[in-house]
């Protein structure tokens, strides 16, 4: 019988999966209504934005180069089998627009700023920061969760956009001068099949959902974390784990109904 003890330890893991869930759910939406609050600072926002977004500019630059490079590499030598070279634009754009540019995008924010988030609040918490501002009557989720959450909304669908134009010309770079596809036949292929609402703006919303769980996840990982700095570091590694797998995991279930 012992080898069905697994079935009874996983619903003991689900039930004690609930109301974590629940409380991290309260967090985040009195983490994102505190904006309201009159603790809540715009200049916290703005510097939040700067710390998460712009520091992640030249990550996702390069990251972006790159991937645009490899996907007219690998899409050249896949398209030239069929003859169909000429649609070489629409495939390095599609799958930037569609998928490679939300999810990388997500994917390195959450290993770059989403660790970094973990680690500050996880730290203000150790070192009692957090219980500081409550005995001072200080909201600790207006003036430091909520210019966190919306720094990373902000921050991630612009992140994102940088990423699928950068991408768009390293593949360029590649197809035109490297591999003789017409400079022309790239570009109008590519204006042609890409429609601003199917995947434009389908690719931005999927960053928008991204940037949202993942700043929501590291936020909580640091909030929760056990005040030592054995369990700060427990929560960053946490962070970074879940948040990978969850934009991984909600990545098919949005393209399963954006793009069915």
């Amino acid at each position: 019988m012992a080898a069905f003890d697994f079935i009874p330890n996983l619903g003991n893991r689900i039930l004690a999966m609930v109301p974590r869930l629940g409380t991290a759910s309260r967090f985040l939406v009195l983490g994102l209504a505190a904006i309201f609050s009159r603790h809540f600072s715009f200049r916290q926002l703005l510097r939040q934005v700067y710390g998460l977004g712009v520091l992640s500019l030249a990550l996702m630059i390069v990251a972006a180069f790159f991937t645009g490079m490899v996907l007219g590499f690998q899409g050249y030598y896949a398209l030239v089998r069929f003859g169909a070279t000429s649609a070489l634009g629409t495939l390095v754009a599609l799958s930037l627009l569609r998928e490679l540019g939300p999810v990388l995008t997500a994917l390195l924010f959450a290993g770059r700023a989403g660790s970094a988030l973990t680690a500050e609040i996880g730290s203000m918490k150790a070192t009692e920061q957090l219980s500081a501002m409550d005995m001072m009557a200080v909201n600790p989720l207006a003036w430091v969760v909520a210019p966190r959450l919306w720094a990373g909304i902000i921050a991630v669908p612009i992140l994102c956009v940088i990423f699928d134009l950068v991408g768009v010309w390293g593949g360029y770079l590649i197809a035109v001068p490297v591999l003789g596809v017409d400079g022309g036949t790239f570009w109008a292929q590519m204006q042609s099949n890409v429609t601003f609402t199917g995947d434009i703006m389908n690719g931005l919303f999927k960053a928008l959902c991204f940037g949202l769980l993942v700043t929501w996840i590291a936020a909580w990982q640091g909030y929760a974390a056990q005040p030592t700095a054995e369990g700060v570091g427990s929560a960053t590694t946490r962070s970074v784990v879940t948040a990978s797998l969850a934009v991984l995991g909600l990545d098919f279930i949005l393209t399963a109904l954006l793009f069915k």
